[in-house]
């Protein structure tokens, strides 16, 4: 089984907590189940696409953002955004700066 945790930004901000209050309630329910699926499930889940995400080590994902989907692809900026992201949460787990 895998453990979903949040992303949290140098300044403590935390991007998906953060998108996910902006939301109705009812699509908070549905992203919170989405994400327990994935617990369970890991690689095997199709991708929640409103959370980016990314697999860290043995046990651990890793939700880099939220963002309102419009269309079927992913745009390339919400990307890219997760890519900055991930680069920053490894090199501050590096440093020791990042516990989980």
């Amino acid at each position: 089984m895998w453990k979903v945790e949040y992303y949290r930004a140098s300044n403590g901000d935390c991007p998906v907590e953060e998108y996910l209050e902006n939301l109705p309630v009812k699509t908070q329910v549905k992203i919170n189940n989405l994400l327990e699926l994935l617990e369970e499930m890991g690689h095997e889940l199709k991708r929640p696409y409103r959370i980016l995400h990314f697999f860290f080590m043995k046990s651990y994902i890793i939700c880099t953002h939220g963002f309102t989907k419009k269309a079927n692809k992913v745009p390339p900026e919400e990307i890219g955004r997760a890519l900055r992201i991930k680069k920053d949460f490894e090199i501050r787990y590096a440093r020791g700066e990042y516990k989980l």
